[in-house]
């Protein structure tokens, strides 16, 4: 994905503190009874407007083009603002129209062009790090030799009471992510003409299965280069096995995996409940293996995103929201609960720029983090590693993609002239109609298009759910079994 490093100005490295005061001398009594030792001196709004149905395919009102084109939502974890698209565009219509500004899910961290100056510009950062160390170390050292049988007070820790001699019970974070972490893998995708993106991932079975973002790995399709590195420094080249740009998922295989791959304890994201803690595992802006904490700060958030790009196409979850700080590099990486299960795929924040956090001006976390639930990207990554193609499931209607409140409306004719309401399909057969605005599935109120999508996208094709819509003023609810549609195109 695009420029997640880049245009990062280099902080300035820190000034030296001034040098306090020479204590007076210690009188010589005092010296000798010291025995002349010297003492010890020591830190990824809710979319409107989106397609419902079959989230590809069905037809577009004429208000917009299928890129829906949500409000303010977040980006790619890793980068992309959200691109331009026409308001109120119906389902369906061309599926390689940009979108508008919104980005929820997160981006990939981009990866250096080859050539390019974002190795550098991250080396430039640790190095302003490192000499401000440096500095501060060197002052210590200086204080300490002036203030040498001064009566300094300081006392070191001895040797055994080091961090490696803590013993950490199972519930704490620090266990959590020791036995996490080697199961996770930092992700860099380039194209043939060199250009990538850096994201993550996580083991998803002993066959070298790695499941993570679609915007991550999308750079290495079509004959590009993917790899994949473990905390210990074990680099292995990778395929994709299958991609899914709706759900935002993708599966990837290690080519010669290792035998002692771990897989990552799968949690229920039904089960979630606001206010759990949370901890999320990732490489944010290209420092693999950070861990950051936090909780569930709400559930079912309508997500609309893309990574802002002229050819990129937008993707619609219902959303885990979580403060735990996630930034671009983050995308694809899992989010786990207090136990250590994996309960979401973080995959987009919302930024404070108008931007967003693929824009040239990339921002990181606001505390606003949204990630895929795990029940729906554990079926979704199970479909692409039988068929390499997603399934999703979908109603057969095209709905506005407009800015509301009031519902998902139908529009009154799909892209191209088609029909708005797919003949044979589950909304004709439920006897929805062109104007009808769909207000509820099942028990979750729908307040746009895209939130349609979002909720249609968390049921599996041959599900059953209950619709309510307004016709003329009247309210109405039916049964709808839902149909299915397979590959994104």
């Amino acid at each position: 994905m695009s420029t997640e490093n880049e245009g990062n100005p280099v902080p300035p490295a820190p000034s030296a503190p001034p040098v306090p005061p020479t204590s007076p001398a210690a009188p010589p009594q005092a010296a000798a009874s010291d025995g002349g030792e010297s003492p010890t001196t020591p830190i990824p709004p809710v979319p409107q407007g989106a397609p419902a149905g079959d989230p590809y395919a069905a037809p577009q009102g004429p208000q917009g083009s299928w890129p829906p084109p949500p409000p303010a939502t977040p980006s790619y974890a890793d980068s992309g603002a959200g691109a331009g698209a026409a308001a109120g565009a119906g389902w369906g219509s061309s599926y390689d129209q940009q979108y508008p500004q919104h980005q929820p899910f997160q981006q990939p961290q981009t990866a250096p062009k080859k050539g390019s100056g974002r190795g550098g510009l991250i080396a430039a950062v640790l190095v302003a790090a490192l000499v401000a160390g440096g500095l501060g170390g060197g002052l210590g050292y200086t204080l300490a030799k002036n203030n040498d049988n001064l009566g300094s007070t300081t006392v070191s820790a001895s040797a055994d009471g080091g961090a490696t001699q803590v013993k950490r019970a199972a519930g704490t974070i620090a266990a959590v992510a020791n036995k996490a972490l080697p199961s996770t893998v930092t992700i860099e995708a380039e194209s043939t003409n060199g250009e990538g993106g850096t994201g993550t991932g996580f083991v998803f079975d002993t066959q070298g299965h790695i499941v993570t973002n679609n915007h991550v790995v999308a750079d290495a399709l079509d004959g590009g280069k993917l790899t994949a590195t473990f905390p210990d420094g074990k680099k292995y080249d990778a395929e994709v096995v299958g991609h899914a740009q709706g759900y935002d998922v993708a599966v990837i295989k290690l080519k010669n995996p290792p035998s002692d791959l771990k897989p990552l304890a799968l949690g229920n994201s039904d089960n979630v409940a606001v206010g759990d803690e949370t901890i999320a595992i990732g490489a944010p802006f290209g420092l693999s293996n950070t861990v950051t904490t936090g909780i569930i700060s709400a559930k079912n958030r309508p997500v609309a995103s893309s990574d802002g790009s002229s050819t990129s196409k937008a993707s619609y979850m219902s959303a885990l929201q979580t403060d735990a700080s996630i930034n671009p590099g983050n995308s694809g990486g899992p989010l786990l609960d207090a136990s250590g299960a994996v309960i979401g795929i973080n995959s987009a924040i919302q930024s404070s720029t108008s931007g967003g956090l693929g824009s040239t001006g990339q921002s990181g976390s606001i505390g606003l983090g949204f990630a895929i639930p795990i029940n729906q990207a554990k079926y979704v990554a199970q479909q692409l590693i039988q068929s390499g193609k997603p399934v999703y499931a979908k109603i057969g209607a095209s709905v506005s993609l407009e800015d509301s409140s009031g519902g998902a409306q139908i529009t009154d004719s799909g892209s191209g002239g088609s029909a708005a309401v797919e003949s044979g399909g589950p909304a004709a057969k439920a006897g929805l109609k062109p104007g009808d605005v769909i207000t509820k599935l099942d028990d979750t109120v729908i307040d746009s298009g895209p939130t349609l999508i979002g909720e249609i996208w968390t049921h599996k094709p041959g599900d059953k759910v209950q619709v309510t819509y307004k016709r003329g003023g009247s309210e109405h609810t039916v049964e709808m079994t839902l149909g299915s549609r397979v590959g994104d195109n």
